[in-house]
């Protein structure tokens, strides 16, 4: 009786800690999305955005065709990029038990990224280049994990190869479609893409990432308690009745989905999935039951500030995929020399 006075006891601990530590990031998340709407090259004051917020008009049409056309269609999709990399980042790292895995480990990015060159090198219009990207996306992990499930041994080790091989392939016809590419007007466009960049976000992309995204994150949502399993090894997961391999490819599936459309509207941003669920673990620990929604919302807050940077640092934007490596890079080597295991 006493026992199960304090399991009961420390479960309520553990939930208590869980809704606080996801309210400090919620409340981040909303100061940051507050904060954002106000910086750009057109500053919108705060009070106008509460007073839109309160049901009031803003003072002068300009204002309002900004706010919504441009700053809030960008601040939306930012969190859902930044959501997706991150949940999806902290997904492969326990799936493959690696800490050095990200969302591109399979190929998802790459695979992106030769789409919408092919797409730009075509001379198609923006929409058609983010289609191209989301589609060439899923048929490149569609054979990682065609290739993966066939090889001899370990299949986990198995998809990290296959994605790295076919990475590879899809990296070289990028290569390739640069070369063939117009130096003056294609080749740019292919590179600033491939840098990564929120700069030209719209409505429609909001519209076009949202529902893959939702669909994606829905099960590792879901299975995030499963994931936990995962991680403790096949043989294990097994003995505690977990169909291993249902299981997994249901969150890689998953995880993979959510990447491929964040991918296809951002562009290749790195380090978002490799960083924030690291930071994240320090916080709430390894289960996933709580890394997975602390990841989602640290990822929003992460992107959401480097897109700030990006956008407001210098008179030119910056390219989000410079500035995640110019700072995910230092601060993940001060992460690992902290005091505690990183993994």
């Amino acid at each position: 009786m006493i026992v199960r006075v304090l399991n009961m006891k420390s479960k309520n601990v553990r939930i208590s800690l869980l809704i606080a530590n996801c309210s400090l990031l919620l409340v981040l998340l909303t100061l940051m999305i507050l904060l954002s709407l106000t910086l750009g090259r057109y500053p919108i004051p705060l009070c106008e955005i509460l007073r839109r917020i309160t049901g009031h008009s803003f003072s002068n049409a300009q204002m309002e065709a900004i706010f919504f056309n441009v700053r809030l269609p960008r601040i939306i999709l930012a969190c859902i990029v930044g959501a997706s990399l991150a949940a999806s980042g902290a997904t492969y790292q326990g799936v493959f038990q690696n800490p050095l895995a990200s969302p591109d480990i399979l190929g998802a990015s790459s695979g992106a990224a030769t789409g919408a060159t092919l797409a730009i090198l075509l001379g198609l219009p923006s929409p058609w280049v983010t289609l191209f990207a989301f589609v060439s996306s899923l048929i490149v992990i569609a054979i990682v994990m065609f290739f993966g499930e066939r090889t001899r041994g370990k299949k986990i080790v198995g998809l990290i190869l296959a994605g790295l091989m076919v990475s590879a392939i899809c990296n070289a016809i990028g290569s390739f479609i640069k070369l063939a590419a117009d130096p003056n007007n294609v080749l740019p466009e292919i590179v600033y893409w491939l840098m990564g960049s929120l700069a030209k976000t719209r409505r429609r992309d909001i519209l076009f990432a949202s529902i893959p995204v939702a669909l994606g994150l829905l099960p590792l949502l879901i299975f995030r308690w499963r994931i936990n399993l995962l991680t403790l090894g096949e043989d294990e997961a097994r003995s505690m009745g977990i169909n291993v391999r249902r299981l997994r490819s249901i969150v890689i599936i998953g995880a993979t989905l959510a990447t491929a459309a964040a991918v296809s509207v951002s562009g290749i941003i790195g380090w978002a999935g490799l960083l924030i669920p690291h930071i994240c673990r320090r916080m709430v620990g390894n289960d996933f039951r709580k890394l997975m929604p602390a990841s989602i919302l640290a990822g929003a807050i992460f992107l959401l500030i480097i897109d700030n940077i990006a956008r407001n640092l210098f008179a030119a934007e910056i390219p989000l995929g410079i500035l995640t490596s110019l700072i995910g890079a230092p601060f993940f080597l001060w992460l690992i020399t902290r005091k505690g295991e990183i993994w």
